[in-house]
């Protein structure tokens, strides 16, 4: 009974949504997921339920009229266990984010601090949305900037130095954690009318910004400024072209800035943007204009619960716009788990 006790509080079937963060923000700097991304996944699971269990502490008045099933007003869990939770979880966040260096640190410092405003301060405020979108949007970033970090770096600085993306590459991210912080505030929006309903605005707006988001992630692969974007299987063909054709002593190995026609890159590398943009728009649309047509508690509800599933589809299309095809596979292998864990214990 403790245990589904804080697996409600937790809302952990709300948990397969959160890794796709750090793996579209690798995928945007260029880079192939690695031990830093890892880090970055735990340190976004870790200051994810954190906000969860300080969302339920924050609440714990006004679930005890609306939602006295909760954990916190019924009594399953004291109200001190959950802060403490939400106290120690926010810790376990910026240690492992500490782990992946400076730039991830600073990026996991942001995001806690932006969860503990939304939830203590901002969440009853016009402000609300905007500060989750940018929880979301920080926590893309804190992926990008976290890939690359534990790598040794080859080259002529200090023995042992870690480096880390490039600036420009980080740069990049930026577009993904903007679409998902729009999401992000199109359901957080919406989420305001869950425990009474009545509003069709909101579900209509949230409606209107997925379809602008599902079109704008169908476009295909995402160039970067200067230069074609490669997928994972075309950077490595052409590191091992470059390692086969080692440059002269004194010179830098050069790689091609466009793949030669040869290459063949698949056509299912490119219509997989299209196809995830689709599965986006199927998750996330179809509650929510049920929700506009009949804004009850429970249709609004479930439009909440299609939002929180449907970035699952819209992290991996940022993934393999930005050619990581297989990035992207792997983000949409959660959808099944997510599905399932839902059935039991509910992500809103």
């Amino acid at each position: 009974m403790t245990a589904r006790a804080w697996a409600e509080l937790l809302r952990v079937s709300a948990l397969f949504t959160v890794p796709g963060d750090a793996f579209a923000g690798a995928a945007t700097t260029g880079g192939r997921p690695d031990r830093g991304t890892a880090l970055a996944v735990g340190a976004s699971l870790c200051l994810y339920e954190a906000g969860m269990a300080l969302n339920d502490w924050a609440d714990r008045d006004e679930d005890a009229v609306d939602r006295p099933h909760r954990p916190i007003p019924s009594g399953r869990i004291a109200p001190g266990a959950a802060l403490a939770a939400a106290g120690a979880l926010t810790a376990a966040g910026l240690g492992l984010a500490g782990c992946a260096g400076r730039r991830p640190l600073t990026a996991a410092i942001a995001l806690a601090a932006t969860v503990w405003a939304y939830d203590l301060r901002l969440k009853h405020t016009p402000a609300g949305p905007a500060a989750m979108a940018a929880a979301r949007g920080l926590d893309l970033l804190l992926g990008a900037t976290a890939t690359g970090t534990t790598r040794r770096s080859p080259g002529p600085t200090a023995r042992g130095a870690v480096r880390g993306p490039a600036r420009g590459s980080v740069r990049a991210a930026l577009g993904a954690a903007a679409a998902l912080g729009a999401h992000t505030y199109a359901v957080t929006a919406v989420s305001r009318n869950e425990a009474r309903g009545g509003s069709t605005a909101a579900p209509l707006a949230a409606l209107a910004a997925v379809a602008a988001l599902g079109a704008a992630t169908a476009r295909g692969q995402r160039r970067a400024r200067g230069a074609t974007a490669v997928p994972e299987s075309g950077q490595r063909t052409l590191a091992a072209a470059s390692r086969a054709t080692p440059a002269a002593p004194g010179t830098t190995p050069t790689v091609p800035r466009r793949l030669p026609a040869s290459s063949g890159l698949p056509t299912a590398s490119r219509a997989l943007p299209a196809v995830l943009g689709a599965a986006y728009l199927r998750t996330a649309a179809g509650p929510l204009a049920h929700a506009a047509l009949n804004p009850s508690p429970p249709l609004t509800q479930r439009a909440v619960g299609g939002g929180i599933r449907a970035m699952i589809p819209l992290q991996a299309a940022l993934a393999a716009r930005s050619g990581a095809v297989g990035t992207a596979a792997a983000v949409m292998g959660l959808v099944p788990l997510a599905r399932t864990l839902a059935r039991k214990v509910s992500p809103t």
